[in-house]
């Protein structure tokens, strides 16, 4: 049982200090991160087998990358390098509160260059499910490397999971994040959102606007005040729990590993079943709380033994 994430692997320098601009900040914590590839790290960290695919630069930032994952456990038989481009940098500044603002260094950036011909199909067929984000598809030859990959996905019957994961300064404009992210919509089984994203997507707050075809689940994170997953018929709500968040970046990541893990244990026993929906809700919203209590993506995704610890002491 494994999970075979796509997407950009890249470093988040995270300012030192809270409610100021990247600018004005003294200086960063380096931190590995990448949404596709926080959820990956994140499901290994919870006991399922992970993968990952992409293409970072052939240069001190991937190659530290690469080791990250790989002293995570993380298959790395689909990451490429490239000496076309650099590894994509973010520099992150955090309100008070920690929600964060982004400045992006990608023009253009490795990921950004990755092809079909570099997509590992192998280790796409080695999956049980495929999970992606929008990122890659914002541009070419990404966006055609993706939409390959998510094709072998279906059509090798994998169960597809979707996080549009909207970053608007890396698109042209708001039309065209609009339509790029809704590409990933028609082969989503899973899709997550955020309010904000939702928002953003449909214009109102209606979950199902967003349901195609291929829906199986929608989940809309509602941070503090937890999450919501839509079916075709029925409806599930988690509160969010209290915690001392320092920074949010890597909690939404958290929290589909937390779903995707639930689900791919439960399907090992019962195929083709979703396991009790309100209990896998409840441990993603505790992966994704954790996950804001430290600085950093990666390095603030929690263990199973943390996670099971903190759903006790949480009633």
């Amino acid at each position: 049982m494994t999970i075979a994430a796509l997407g950009e692997l890249l470093i988040d320098f995270v300012a030192l200090e809270s409610g100021v601009t990247v600018g004005e900040a003294s200086g960063f914590v380096k931190a590995p991160g990448g949404a596709p590839a926080n959820v990956a790290v994140a499901v290994e960290r919870l006991g399922v087998p992970a993968a990952f695919l992409g293409q970072v630069g052939d240069d001190p930032f991937g190659h530290f990358l690469a080791d990250v994952l790989r002293a995570e456990g993380v298959d790395v038989a689909g990451l490429r390098f490239t000496d076309k481009a650099r590894t994509s940098l973010a520099f992150v500044s955090l309100a008070a509160n920690g929600e964060r603002s982004f400045m992006f260094y990608r023009h253009p950036a490795a990921d950004m260059l990755m092809t079909p011909a570099d997509v590992a199909l192998d280790v796409i067929e080695n999956a049980k499910i495929f999970h992606f984000g929008s990122i890659t598809m914002i541009h070419e030859p990404s966006r055609s490397a993706t939409l390959a990959a998510v094709k072998h996905a279906q059509a090798k019957g994998l169960l597809i999971s979707y996080d549009p994961n909207l970053r608007l300064a890396l698109w042209d404009n708001a039309d065209a994040a609009r339509d790029g992210m809704r590409i990933g919509l028609e082969y989503a089984h899973i899709l997550k959102v955020s309010e904000e994203e939702l928002e953003f997507l449909t214009g109102g707050s209606d979950a199902r606007a967003l349901w195609h075809t291929n829906t199986q689940m929608i989940v809309v994170t509602r941070g503090e005040n937890g999450a919501s997953l839509y079916t075709a018929d029925a409806d599930y709500h988690q509160d969010g729990f209290k915690v001392a968040a320092v920074d949010t970046t890597g909690a939404g990541d958290g929290f589909v590993a937390g779903l995707l893990t639930q689900i791919i244990e439960y399907q090992a026993q019962h195929p083709g079943q979703f396991p009790p929906l309100q209990a896998a809700l409840r441990f993603a919203c505790a992966v994704g709380a954790i996950a804001t209590t430290a600085k950093g993506a990666i390095p603030a995704l929690p263990a199973r033994t943390q996670v099971e610890a903190f759903l006790a002491a949480h009633g």
